[in-house]
């Protein structure tokens, strides 16, 4: 538990903790987290979590208790205890300054939340849920939704550690892109920070999961820089896409940022609305005046979701994110490929974004 933010709990008589303690009952340990949770015994939480982390210090392997402990409380605890971990639970679900701002209000943990980048984090994941905060908490993001931004897709959080974020519904591709097999669109140097940053957003289902991120930025067409994406991975040049707004497209990015992919760490919606803002600004060349707010410079540009492929089929299913997006005043377009490892059995929608679980 984060020091200096929550009183040590008063010493009580524990002999059936001591004695999991002693012999490592792992089992036993999580069960008591929950029932000390269920009846809002926080202290009593602190203690397992505590104790648990002490013992796993001196090479007990207790950390699961603690982790467990610290995601109840960010959970359901009231804002004191909830707002004690923001900073803790590498290992929990999901960032635990997500799964504070669940069921917990900005205005009723402000108090207590450390001061520092976690609370920054809590600010802006309540935002994602309606709330209003102060500017001068939320970091270098707006306190409010903008009138130009999606409903973003969030993750939900239940006691027994599980979690799950779906995916936007995927828009079905239907118009073929019009590419021309025998050009090939040379990469723009003016180009390539929109680039960078559209791989940049999904790189961690590269690094952390069994993903591919592929990112091109050209002088040209939309359609050009999926020519270029799909020659770089050695297949046909044939596509299919469908023309969407900016709202689509940063719904769709933000999840991809914001998502752990299939095998990694889910990262949290504050995460993927910043990742998707960040590369709006970029493609609009107003990185260096940042921050800013890139909505409305972005909708002049245009956006499709594309898939490879000459026919439309059933919707693939897995982790994928898939744009394209064109600047027709200065003649410059870019585009993302970013898959995950595929589920084994096809759906009617993407699959729904597992966060590892507490062991």
């Amino acid at each position: 538990v984060t020091e200096s933010t929550l009183p040590d709990p008063e010493p009580r008589d524990d002999p059936a903790l001591d004695r999991w303690i002693t012999t490592g009952d792992l089992d036993e340990l999580l069960r008591e987290v929950d029932r000390r949770a269920d009846r809002g015994d926080w202290d009593g939480v602190v203690i397992v979590a505590n104790r648990a982390r002490a013992a796993t210090e001196r090479g007990h392997q207790l950390w699961p208790a603690a982790t467990f402990a610290e995601y109840r409380m960010a959970l359901s605890a009231p804002p004191p205890w909830a707002a004690a971990v923001v900073e803790a639970g590498y290992l929990a679900p999901g960032p635990l300054t997500e799964v504070v701002a669940q069921d917990h209000t900005f205005a009723e943990l402000a108090g207590a939340l450390p001061a520092g980048p976690a609370r920054v984090q809590v600010a802006q994941e309540r935002v994602l849920r309606g709330e209003v905060v102060a500017d001068d908490v939320a970091g270098d993001l707006p306190g409010a939704l903008r009138q130009w931004e999606p409903a973003y897709a969030l993750a939900r959080y239940r006691p027994n550690d599980e979690a799950s974020a779906d995916a936007p519904e995927r828009i079905r591709t239907v118009e073929p892109v019009p590419i021309d097999a025998g050009v090939t669109a040379a990469e723009a140097p003016d180009a390539a920070d929109g680039a960078r940053a559209l791989g940049d957003a999904v790189r961690h289902w590269r690094s952390a999961s069994d993903g591919r991120v592929a990112s091109a930025g050209v002088e040209g067409t939309a359609a050009d820089a999926v020519a270029a994406v799909l020659s770089s991975r050695g297949v046909p040049l044939s596509a299919r896409w469908v023309s969407v707004t900016v709202a689509d497209a940063v719904a769709l990015l933000a999840w991809a940022a914001a998502s752990g992919g299939a095998r990694g760490r889910r990262r949290g919606a504050a995460t993927g609305r910043f990742e998707a803002w960040w590369v709006l600004a970029t493609l609009t060349a107003q990185d260096d005046d940042w921050p800013v707010d890139p909505g409305p410079a972005a909708a002049d540009l245009r956006w499709w979701m594309w898939e490879p492929g000459a026919h439309a089929g059933d919707v693939e299913p897995g982790w994928v994110c898939r744009l394209a997006v064109e600047d027709p005043l200065d003649g410059l377009a870019w585009a993302l490929d970013a898959t995950d490892r595929l589920i084994e059995t096809p759906t009617d929608g993407p699959g729904p974004d597992p966060l590892p679980s507490l062991p």
